[in-house]
């Protein structure tokens, strides 16, 4: 057995001769005890635990040198991370949970019936107008962390917090690996070039990387192609903030077009996009695509808004027929009403879908 020793850390290593039994311990030695921890037995792995406890007193120093705080609940870093957001924090994501809607993942206010579950499971929107697409999924609600963290991604530019949300997008993404067709295009939700100018980047577009990074990995038989300009929104629309249903629809009307149709006509398509609130912008660039020849449309967000229902009869059936251009499909005359989501926000509040 060899040992090397550096400045108090000793490290030993197993003969090569037995390469399945090679094994690395890294000890910490202090007065009041010592520290140990096991990594893979791997001949790369020896010298990332030599890194590693190389890097503890450098973080160390790091940290208190540069001291930052955690961008979302101001905690001291324990250590250097070009992702300013602590380990707890990344724990603290909502996760959307319950009965949710068969076809935009809404939650639903009641349970799904055993008796009459494909009556009950979708929610009263896609009743009055079913969407142009197959399904909807998202990761968690936009709330607490997650708001927080897309808010950084999109305004502060932390561009290295896409990896981990991009994670987060693949796991929701996921639901769809048993049900969705084998081969896909994903078309991150674009920007308008005047938008784009001024932030610089496309946060659809960076989630959607990294979540197919993730997704090469673990479902290595899926194949995901990202196709970044298949779609375009030709057209600049003024902000969601304060619009009501109907009005974000009107608003996104006419706003998207195919570049090239004959690259998504016959091809099943994965739509992503950060957060999903009405589901409008997913319902514009689906019809889009649709038209173009798509043979289906999938929807991937991050995180998804809560909707507030309102009880307001006569606008659920005007809402219901604006959405006739955009589904194909007349609204169920079922007298259900409507959701609307909360629009007391800013306007960097206000999600693209």
């Amino acid at each position: 057995m060899a040992s090397i020793t550096l400045s108090g850390y000793t490290v030993a290593k197993v003969a090569r001769k037995q390469p399945r039994h090679l094994e690395v311990r890294c000890v910490f030695r202090r007065d009041s005890g010592s520290l140990t921890f096991d990594v893979p037995p791997s001949e790369v792995s020896s010298w990332r635990a030599i890194a590693r406890v190389l890097r503890s007193p450098m973080d160390a120093l790091g940290c208190a040198l540069f001291p930052a705080s955690c961008a979302l609940c101001g905690s001291p870093l324990p250590q250097l991370s070009p992702v300013p957001i602590c380990a707890v924090c990344w724990t603290e994501f909502p996760i959307q949970a319950g009965p949710a809607c068969a076809l935009c993942g809404d939650t639903l206010d009641v349970p799904i019936s055993d008796e009459n579950p494909a009556s009950y499971s979708l929610c009263r929107a896609c009743r009055l107008a079913p969407p142009p697409y197959v399904r909807a999924v998202s990761y968690g609600l936009y709330q607490d962390r997650m708001k927080a963290a897309i808010h950084a991604l999109k305004y502060d530019r932390m561009h290295p917090a896409a990896r981990g949300l991009g994670r987060m997008l693949a796991q929701a993404i996921a639901q769809f690996a048993d049900q969705a067709p084998a081969e896909m295009l994903v078309i991150p939700i674009p920007l308008h070039r005047s938008k784009y100018a001024q932030r610089g980047f496309n946060q659809a577009r960076a989630l959607a990387e990294n979540a197919l990074g993730f997704l090469r990995k673990s479902h290595p038989q899926w194949h995901l192609t990202l196709a970044n300009s298949a779609l375009m929104r030709h057209r600049s629309t003024e902000s969601q903030a304060g619009l009501t249903l109907r009005g974000r629809r009107m608003n996104v009307r006419g706003a998207f077009t195919v570049s090239n149709p004959k690259s998504v006509d016959s091809k099943d398509i994965l739509l992503v996009d950060d957060i999903f609130t009405t589901g409008a912008t997913a319902r514009a660039a689906a019809h889009v695509l649709v038209r173009a020849g798509a043979a289906s449309v999938w929807v991937a967000t991050l995180a998804r808004a809560r909707r507030i229902y309102e009880i307001n009869q006569n606008a659920n059936l005007e809402d219901a027929q604006d959405d006739i251009g955009l589904s194909g499909n007349a609204p169920a005359a079922d007298g259900t009403q409507a959701g609307i989501y909360s629009s007391h926000r800013s306007s960097q509040d206000q999600p693209s879908f």
